[in-house]
């Protein structure tokens, strides 16, 4: 059975396994050093690596993602089946960086975005109507 993943280098992974617990409402589906999983709405993945650990991992091809940190490099997208204000809430009082409020959206969705400490962006959507 294929698996999707998105996997974010991340500067402190406690941290980061803190704030995902409490966005997510959900504990790791993995949780070793090097690594944790939480089940995104939809079914795929969402891994938390260290940026040490990439690096360790890859060698000096890979650039060192840890100069770009706090800068957007990725949006994660979630059509969340319940109300995306309630995801948003918990983002914000996990410690997430509003970027922009529940609004309707021109491409038919009501989104809101945040940003975690290392700048990734998240975003909790619904379609309009719902």
């Amino acid at each position: 059975m294929a698996r999707d993943w998105t996997i974010l280098y991340v500067a402190d992974p406690e941290a980061s396994r803190r704030f995902y617990r409490l966005v997510f409402a959900a504990e790791p589906t993995l949780d070793v050093p090097g690594m944790t999983t939480f089940r995104l709405p939809g079914g795929s993945e969402l891994g938390l690596m260290p940026e040490q650990g990439i690096k360790d991992l890859l060698g000096p091809a890979l650039p060192d993602p840890s100069p770009g940190r706090g800068i957007p490099r990725v949006e994660i997208y979630l059509t969340v089946e319940d109300d995306p204000a309630d995801w948003f809430t918990r983002a914000l009082e996990a410690g997430a960086t509003e970027v922009s409020p529940l609004l309707p959206r021109t491409w038919g969705d009501r989104a809101a975005y945040v940003m975690d400490a290392d700048g990734h962006v998240l975003v909790f959507a619904a379609p309009l109507g719902e």
